[in-house]
């Protein structure tokens, strides 16, 4: 018997609910799973509010580590005691147990410990194909990241510091202005109390960046139109601040000949090749020390709801976990 969380219908946090669940045996390519820690992430309020369409009832999160306990036919990857993780795209990780795809699983290595997996894997994969194969970012470029000291932005400022680029970073509040800087950024804008894209200009001598990497969205959208280089490129990731849309394309040109991309995870994580190269570059920048998962939240797995008002309030910092 294992906990699940479910909701049935969007809304607030209080539309989570937890179920009893009999597993059944894992079916063929599947394997059973044992969480230990589970990450919480932006995109489990998205599907909880209607952001993204989920099939209701439904499951909740994708990011858990923990440990095999049986293994379906024909899978030869993964044997029980094994610790594994996985970052999705399925959901139900808000569980004590469930039955997963093997190709969605990956090893752990010895060095990385269950809360470090499951605050990094789906965060960090994200950083990855955002810096290393989305824009493609080079030493020497610089990078608008919104929300830098955000569960995703602090990564990011580690990372793009790592391979040599330059970092302004956007905060709202002090705090987390000293949080940015010390994952490495070049410059933090405080938004609440400055001119995002006044301050970018002020920073790169009327340049603009060539790089936005924006994951609140609507909120900052005009901003990120108003710094950006000629012919940069605003990659749009997130929705924490509302969804961009009505995008004119006249503004682009205006602008001077602007790209704009809205890339999702899973478009570069869709082989195992992909996956498993993705993860081995990110576990290399995590032993390297150019990131780490900054967890500086820890809930009880079924204080979801909890954790996700404290998510949606911006009342955490880096990454969260949810401990079974």
């Amino acid at each position: 018997m294992a906990r699940a969380a479910r909701f049935e219908q969007i809304g607030g946090p209080d539309v989570i609910e937890w179920v009893n669940v009999d597993l059944p045996d894992p079916g063929p390519g599947e394997v059973r799973m044992r969480n230990t820690v589970v990450g919480l992430n932006y995109i489990d309020v998205y599907y909880r509010t209607g952001v993204y369409p989920a099939t209701l009832p439904s499951g909740l999160g994708s990011e858990a580590a923990g440990v095999v306990e049986a293994v379906g036919e024909g899978v030869t990857d993964f044997a029980p005691g094994d610790r594994v993780g996985t970052f999705g795209p399925a959901l139900g990780a808000y569980a004590t147990a469930r039955n997963v795809t093997a190709a969605s699983l990956l090893r752990l290595p010895d060095d990385v410990d269950d809360r470090t997996a499951a605050a990094l894997l789906l965060k960090g994969c994200t950083t990855e194909f955002l810096v290393e194969r989305c824009p493609k970012v080079a030493a020497g470029q610089t990078v608008l990241v919104h929300a830098a000291a955000g569960g995703v932005g602090h990564l990011l400022v580690g990372w793009l510091k790592a391979i040599g680029a330059i970092v302004i970073g956007t905060a709202g509040s002090e705090a987390k202005a000293a949080q940015a800087k010390a994952a490495g950024a070049d410059h933090v804008i405080l938004h609440k109390h400055e001119d995002i894209a006044a301050r970018v200009r002020e920073i790169t001598q009327g340049k603009g960046v060539p790089i936005i990497l924006d994951g609140v969205g609507m909120a900052t959208w005009e901003s990120s139109l108003a710094s950006a280089a000629p012919r940069g490129l605003i990659v749009s990731y997130g929705n924490a601040g509302g969804k961009v849309t009505g995008v004119e394309l006249g503004v682009l040109a205006a602008k001077g000949s602007l790209f704009v991309t809205r890339p999702t995870l899973f478009s570069y994580y869709a082989t195992r090749e992909e996956r498993l190269a993705g993860t081995e570059r990110l576990f290399a920048m995590l032993r390297s020390g150019a990131i780490t998962p900054e967890i500086g939240q820890t809930f009880a797995l079924e204080d979801a709801a909890a954790a996700h008002r404290a998510l949606e309030a911006g009342e955490t910092r880096g990454a969260s976990v949810l401990t079974v």
